[in-house]
């Protein structure tokens, strides 16, 4: 299959590009190398350099080549830059990607996958793991973005022929990832860590996450490429929640605990809870989490460290 991968010089979008070439497929990646890497990028791989904003660029790109699927990963990621700027977030995370999605649909395109967020979806609630039929709350331009192309996407599969798949991740670490700006907190702490500088951990540490390592989120994107019946949304979570502090704790483990567990002042309106369930994509996907906290942990830790 013809595949495009937008975002793919990114944390989780490499590692994507690198699993469908693995699988024979032809993978054309686009690009603006705003957090992604050239470095990240599988030789094999065709790269567009390219703003999914660009109308005209995008628009020669599906001109000149025909794709049979797209995953659409490219955003605008820092929260905080939404909510200091909802009318840029707007017009990248949903004007954008909604153009994205109807050329695809345009173009001939049999199936989309888009990267959704289960993190900050649902917003704090009593019902965890949540399951995707639960009301979503996002308080952030960012998340509203996210929830605003997930309902497109259920317009275009029930009005024309294009398959459409929303994936609502949780809190995904691992390796290439970015420790810089808006990033996890996994790679914030390994980046000072290694940098022999103290990490600080926001308020008391409570709030908690669904942490996912990447390469269990590139497994479910591949299965719902490869799973004819897949449509709709699936969150992709361990449905297990950890603390700050935890992590803090097994991350301090990998230098014999030489750090102390210092706290910052808490972040005004930071979510304090979240997991998903995740039940419908291991139903319909044959998908589960298969990487424990503990391993992935350590992958990631491997990978900072070289």
């Amino acid at each position: 299959m013809n595949i495009l991968v937008t975002g793919g010089a990114g944390f989780i979008g490499s590692h994507l590009v690198d699993a469908l070439i693995e699988r024979g497929h032809s993978v054309f990646v686009y690009d603006n190398l705003s957090s992604g890497k050239t470095t990240n990028i599988n030789p094999q791989a065709t790269f567009i350099e390219g703003d999914i904003t660009h109308e005209e660029v995008l628009h020669k790109l599906f001109t000149d080549y025909t794709f049979d699927a797209v995953f659409h990963l490219a955003a605008q990621i820092n929260v905080r830059k939404s909510t200091e700027d909802p009318l840029f977030d707007a017009h990248t995370n949903i004007l954008a990607s909604l153009n994205l999605i109807n050329m695809a649909s345009k173009k001939g395109v049999q199936k989309i996958i888009f990267s959704s967020t289960g993190g900050v979806m649902y917003g704090d609630t009593s019902i965890r793991p949540t399951p995707e039929t639960h009301n979503e709350n996002p308080l952030s331009p960012y998340g509203i973005a996210k929830l605003t192309i997930d309902k497109y996407l259920a317009f275009y599969r029930e009005a024309t022929p294009l398959k459409t798949i929303s994936l609502r991740y949780g809190n995904v670490y691992g390796p290439r990832q970015n420790p810089h700006g808006e990033a996890g907190v996994v790679a914030i702490f390994l980046n000072k860590m290694l940098g022999e500088e103290q990490p600080t951990i926001n308020g008391d540490g409570m709030q908690s996450r669904d942490y996912i390592f990447v390469g269990d989120v590139v497994r479910a994107n591949i299965a719902a490429l490869e799973t004819e019946s897949a449509s709709g949304i699936y969150n992709i979570g361990t449905g297990k929640e950890t603390t700050v502090n935890e992590i803090f704790s097994l991350l301090n483990d990998f230098f014999d605990n030489s750090f102390q567990e210092i706290h910052a002042p808490s972040i005004p309106g930071e979510q304090k809870m979240s997991s998903l369930d995740s039940a419908r994509a291991q139903d319909e996907l044959t998908w589960q989490p298969t990487v424990s906290l503990r391993d992935g942990l350590k992958q990631t830790f491997e990978w900072f460290k070289k």
